[in-house]
């Protein structure tokens, strides 16, 4: 007997459920991407903490990517507020001629202070419509001055009392933004009533000039290139680490999901989907680190310089390109990272414990890197313009191949180590089992030094080309001033003054003017024209080689052989037969010879026929005096009509600020007067800008090296601590626990050291070719190499309180 009706219907096969179409194309991946944004938020606090890591480490590395691309705005800013202050000439600059109610009269007075320049003008309108220079009001009258906020500060402070005491003038308005070149500026504008044409002031009728920048010489322009290369390419290599942390816990995560039914194509979606907001989020952490930061940067100064807020602005399609790149590059990272992990419902299996990486295809990257370098062609002063592509592209293959080879030299050196202290024996057992994290944590730091290396190969190959013996001598003088109006009565107050200056030992002063013989004319109807230099006997003593000399003296001075190395031994005779046609004892002279054309009534004055044949050496500056040397009582009462007033001065390095007492007598005599340190090497202003933007740029990628591998360095700790937390449960010491992590450290530093080292000098082997210098010290990498290793050793010393924080019992729980 059944339990079923009979007249119930028969039953037919059981219906297979009918399943919803399952996404596919573009759905599915929207579908995956988006959970796998909900796992990146939703994992409780170690989800959130892993995130936070994440974008902390993107947004350290987009911030500084910003900044990069702000750099060709802040330039052309810069160049922009340059041009809009310089002065324009007037037509005319004779006296009387070419006034009017819109010309005003400058002279430069520009100084120095404790090593930083103080820029500024003395300004005279010669109408009531006088322009005033950009930032400024209106042009300050007589014993009046407009400062910058900077400068107002300086001289408000008892840091800059001196300076206070050079510029005291009455302050009476701000240069504004519009009329400096940064915030930190250093900038003036004094009111006069004295500044004539006949002396030093220059007339102009307005404020403005559109200058072309002149061009930018090959060989820098190929150094330029190099260090964006250097500069940027460990911030990616941060940026690509940054988006792997948490890479285990996340792993673990997708074999759960395998485990219900998940595909391997959908796991990997997922991923890309937890690393894709940690990315986006990333980009909003860099951008409000950016803005944040660039509202301050006028209160920094790196190297001498800082910029305006709004100078700081990226260029558009750079900043779009960043937004763009970011995002899709964590997301291929990511997929990159998964090809050698293999994600099933049981677990995890990772490649590296099973197989040894290799080596050959890690080579390829460089070695195309070499080959590309190889065949860029040569580049010379006469090059007119530099393909930028071809450096880019070896010098970027060079140095993110390294990043390759990096994992296999750990994992190569320290799969053979073995015994050892306990904390030694923690350490390379932990880096046998996973070598990878820890090679990645040190790869920024080693592109950074192995393309710092080559960029020192680079300037210290070029230096020759842009740093110029001057041929001054600075054990005889510190300083050199000098005045294009002025006379004997000038000179000597400039020596008493000097002399009685502060720190000063020795004062050298000199009046020179041209004059011209009286004898037969030159071919061109001219008379013969020579040199007349004014001065004591103890001057003239510091110039030529005198037998004898006293006041009313007069000498003839001849060239000797030494100066042959400027002019030439053909030159050394032609210039001192010039000198005899013009100045023959008992012959007069006349004073207003000028360019030794007859012009005006002739100042005559007769070479005494006392006057001996001397020959002349070098001042302090290492220009010769040949000509006429005469004392001033040689010369009587006759002045000189067109004379140049020089002076130079040594002063007593025991004496602190010596060098300010001597600018601010400058100042009290003249503030015209130009006044210069003496040098041995003179510096080519291109070659000192891309310096200074390379100590300026390298240490802002050296901050950003030291704070991301600060954060790697804890996020490793994060992943280790539950095991960390098992150790000291198991009765492990702390400080075991403390040298195991710095030895984990040190390994990968030694070997990433050695390859940077090795990097750097092929990179820079190679450079050098394509600019066709050569390097004679190889040992340039000696303190980059150090810098590197102390950056690390004191990352790892920074992340020692996290590291006590988890190595407690209580890292056991889970929830």
């Amino acid at each position: 007997m059944t339990l079923l009706d009979r007249d119930a219907p028969p039953l037919s096969p059981p219906s297979r459920p009918s399943r919803a179409a399952t996404p596919t194309g573009v759905r599915a991946w929207a579908r995956d991407l988006t959970l796998g944004m909900r796992f990146a938020v939703s994992g409780g606090r170690e989800g959130w903490a892993r995130t936070a890591l994440t974008a902390l480490g993107v947004g350290l590395g987009v911030a500084l990517l910003f900044a990069a691309a702000a750099v060709p705005q802040l330039l052309d800013t810069r160049e922009s507020r340059t041009q809009a202050r310089e002065t324009t000439n007037a037509s005319s600059q004779k006296p009387g001629e070419g006034i009017t109610d819109s010309t005003f009269l400058w002279a430069d007075a520009s100084t120095e202070y404790r090593g930083d320049p103080v820029t500024g003008l003395l300004l005279r309108p010669e109408g009531a419509n006088a322009p005033a220079p950009p930032g400024v009001a209106e042009i300050p009258g007589p014993g009046e001055m407009v400062v910058s906020p900077a400068l107002r500060e300086l001289l408000g402070s008892s840091e800059g009392a001196l300076l206070a005491q050079r510029l005291d003038e009455r302050i009476v308005g701000t240069v504004g933004d519009a009329g400096l070149v940064d915030p930190g500026e250093l900038r003036f504008y004094t009111g006069t009533s004295t500044l004539t044409v006949e002396g030093v002031g220059i007339r102009s009728a307005g404020y403005g000039v559109d200058e072309s920048t002149p061009p930018f010489d090959p060989l820098l322009m190929v150094l330029v290139i190099l260090m964006c290369v250097v500069l940027l390419v460990p911030v990616a290599i941060f940026i690509a680490t940054a988006v792997r942390f948490g890479g285990d816990r996340r792993d673990r995560r997708l074999a759960a999901l395998r485990l219900v039914g998940a595909d391997a194509r959908t796991v990997r979606r997922i991923a890309a989907g937890e690393t894709l907001f940690g990315a986006v989020l990333g980009l909003a952490v860099g951008t409000g680190l950016f803005l944040m930061l660039r509202q301050i940067v006028g209160h920094v100064r790196l190297w001498g310089q800082s910029a305006f807020p709004s100078d700081v602005t990226p260029v558009p399609s750079l900043a779009l390109l960043i937004l763009l790149a970011v995002p899709v590059a964590a997301v291929l990272v990511t997929q990159s990272a998964l090809g050698s992990v293999a994600i099933e419902p049981l677990g995890v299996v990772r490649n590296t414990g099973l197989r040894k990486r290799r080596l050959w295809w890690r080579l390829l990257l460089p070695v195309v890197g070499v080959a590309v370098l190889a065949s860029t062609g040569r580049v010379d002063e006469m090059t007119p313009a530099v393909g930028p592509f071809p450096i880019v592209l070896g010098a970027s293959c060079v140095l993110i191949g390294l990043v390759g080879l990096l994992p296999w030299l750990v994992e190569a050196v320290v799969a053979r180590l073995r015994g050892g202290p306990v904390p030694w024996q923690l350490a390379t057992r932990r880096l046998q089992l996973s070598s990878g994290t820890a090679a990645r944590a040190v790869s920024g730091i080693t592109v950074a030094v192995a393309g710092a290396i080559a960029l020192q190969m680079m300037f210290g190959a070029m230096q020759k080309d842009f740093l110029q013996l001057t041929g001054q001598d600075t054990d005889r003088a510190d300083f050199y001033v000098t005045s294009e109006v002025g006379g004997s009565e000038l000179a000597e107050r400039m020596i008493q003054d000097f002399r009685e200056t502060k720190g000063v030992t020795k004062v050298i002063g000199t009046v020179e003017s041209y004059v011209a013989g009286t004898g037969s004319p030159t071919e061109h109807g001219w008379q013969p024209i020579t040199s007349l230099t004014m001065g004591t006997c103890a001057t003239l003593k510091e110039i030529a080689r005198l037998p004898s000399c006293r006041d009313g003296d007069a000498f003839v001075a001849h060239l000797d052989a030494r100066a042959a190395k400027k002019v030439g031994a053909a030159g050394v005779e032609e210039q001192n037969a010039r000198t005899d046609e013009a100045a023959v004892p008992g012959r007069p002279i006349d004073l207003t010879g000028g360019d030794g054309a007859r012009t005006g009534r002739p100042a005559l004055w007769t070479l005494p026929k006392s006057a001996r044949t001397v020959v002349t050496f070098p001042d302090p500056m290492g220009d010769l005096h040949d000509g006429i040397l005469v004392t001033p009582g040689a010369l009587g009462s006759r002045s000189l009509p067109s004379t140049t007033v020089r002076a130079s001065i040594k002063i007593d390095p025991e004496v602190s600020d010596a060098a300010e007492y001597v600018r601010g007598t400058a100042a009290d005599i003249d503030p015209t007067l130009r006044i210069n340190a003496l040098v041995d090497l003179e510096r080519d202003k291109q070659y000192g800008s891309v310096q200074t933007g390379l100590l300026v740029g390298g240490t802002l990628t050296m901050m950003l090296i030291a704070a991301s591998m600060l954060v790697a360095q804890i996020e490793q700790l994060r992943e280790r601590r539950r095991l960390l937390s098992v150790l000291v449960a198991f009765g492990t010491r702390r400080r075991t626990l403390a040298w195991s992590v710095l030895w984990q450290t040190a390994v990968p530093v030694v070997l990433g050291t050695g390859l940077a080292i090795a990097g750097g000098l092929v990179l820079g082997d190679f450079m050098l070719g394509i600019i066709g210098k050569s390097i004679d010290d190889w040992w340039v990498f000696v303190p980059y190499a150090a810098v590197g290793a102390a950056v690390i050793m004191l990352v790892t010393v920074a992340s020692l309180p996290s590291l006590w924080r988890m190595m407690r019992p209580d890292g056991l729980r889970t929830e």
